[in-house]
């Protein structure tokens, strides 16, 4: 394709933050990319909105009566968009031919197919979904390198490091010495609880947890922001894309969220990459990269910023962050059992099921109780992903 034609984009989960904020990449580019296909599960009223604007050939709704309200919506209008429904057509959309760029930016393990079966197709895939890595990393990243694929990251945190980087797309260290990096570092910005005390945080509803004090995400990700959980599936995202040991990644606490994330070198030297705390801002990246494009975020202004503040994690009061490093450390399907662990401890809180603080007390209950075992196919890791949630489940359900 030359670089006078339009990209075709497939989003993936088109309806939450990431999807959304990815069409207004669009909007601002309207010359370079067209969008080819829209996904979402049930948000029936948003996605007509978003096929009457973008267009799209495609459009898939997973629930199969939003999908045929949908259909019946756009028919009316005589719009040419078809309509699929069923996790079976988010897969057709994700490996068409006439799709150049697939954001993968499904939330939870639900994602994983759709995203291994873009990278399967030698797509760019723009990874949001955090748990295709955290799941299936290595079988994940074997995917993309058999497949040509190129993979770039659309976590704030991640691609940040990946602009630190002296190296190329799909690159993982492969001679770290002759790289000279020491480290890298992922911020956090600590969420709404970041001074609360350990007591108060027993009491906290679903609705305090949402209110994240730099970022606008959904409800599960907002409370994983609040819990650190987040910050523990970005760890062991980051040792995966950039494969990198534990013990070469730190996670520090930095208020602002300005400081997205930074790389240590051996000569002393520390890159960071800054901005204002705008998803717009990576997913233009990855969009265009090598090149850049506008994103429509507000340049940051230095002189507005009265400090940039960094801090440990406490561990005692955020122990999610020790769960995923544990689990990383234990490999195999270790990290299966914590993210589909916290998905159904999340769901539980989110529905008043569940105390903030007994998440991460589930998921490392759940962690213990459930036998690690070696995550060599996807089979095995769906497998484990299926049993750890009822475990999580059953223990939930113990808690009443």
């Amino acid at each position: 394709m030359s670089d006078a034609q339009q990209q075709q984009v497939t989003i993936l989960g088109s309806t939450g933050s990431i999807g959304l904020n990815t069409l207004k990449v669009i909007a601002e580019n309207p010359d370079s990319y067209r969008v080819f296909a829209l996904s979402a599960n049930t948000k029936l009223e948003l996605m007509f909105e978003q096929c009457q604007r973008f267009c799209p050939s495609y459009a898939v709704m997973v629930d199969p009566a939003a999908a045929k309200a949908l259909q019946d919506l756009l028919s009316r209008g005589g719009s040419r968009t078809h309509v699929l429904s069923g996790e079976k057509a988010l897969l057709e959309i994700a490996a068409h031919e006439n799709c150049d760029i697939v954001m993968a930016a499904i939330v939870g393990g639900v994602g994983l197919m759709p995203t291994l079966r873009a990278a399967q197709a030698g797509k760019r895939v723009l990874l949001a979904n955090k748990e295709a890595l955290v799941m299936a990393g290595p079988l994940f990243m074997e995917t993309v390198k058999r497949a040509g694929a190129l993979l770039l990251p659309i976590d704030s945190e991640h691609n940040a490091i990946f602009q630190c980087l002296p190296i190329g797309a799909n690159a993982r260290f492969e001679d770290k010495n002759k790289q000279g990096v020491d480290k890298i570092v992922l911020t956090a910005s600590g969420g709404p609880f970041l001074t609360s005390k350990a007591e108060e945080l027993a009491r906290v509803t679903p609705a305090q947890a949402c209110e994240h004090p730099n970022w606008r995400m959904g409800p599960k990700i907002s409370v994983d922001s609040a819990t650190l959980m987040n910050k523990a599936l970005e760890f062991i995202e980051a040792s995966i894309l950039f494969d990198l040991e534990p013990a070469r990644i730190e996670v520090l606490i930095h208020p602002q969220s300005i400081v997205h994330s930074m790389v240590h070198y051996r000569d002393g030297s520390v890159l960071a990459q800054m901005g204002n705390p705008d998803m717009r801002t990576p997913i233009a990246h990855a969009m265009a990269w090598p090149n850049r494009i506008k994103s429509g975020v507000q340049a940051l202004d230095l002189k507005e910023l009265s400090s940039l503040d960094f801090s440990a994690v406490d561990k005692q009061r955020f122990p999610a962050i020790l769960l995923g490093q544990e689990a990383v450390k234990a490999g195999g399907t270790a990290p299966v059992i914590l993210n589909a662990a916290n998905e159904i401890a999340v769901a539980a809180f989110l529905t008043n099921t569940l105390s903030f603080t007994q998440i991460p007390v589930i998921i490392e209950r759940a962690l213990n109780q459930q036998e690690c075992r070696r995550a060599d196919s996807i089979e095995e890791v769906l497998e484990a992903d299926l049993e750890a949630r009822n475990l999580t489940r059953h223990l939930i359900s113990n808690c009443q």
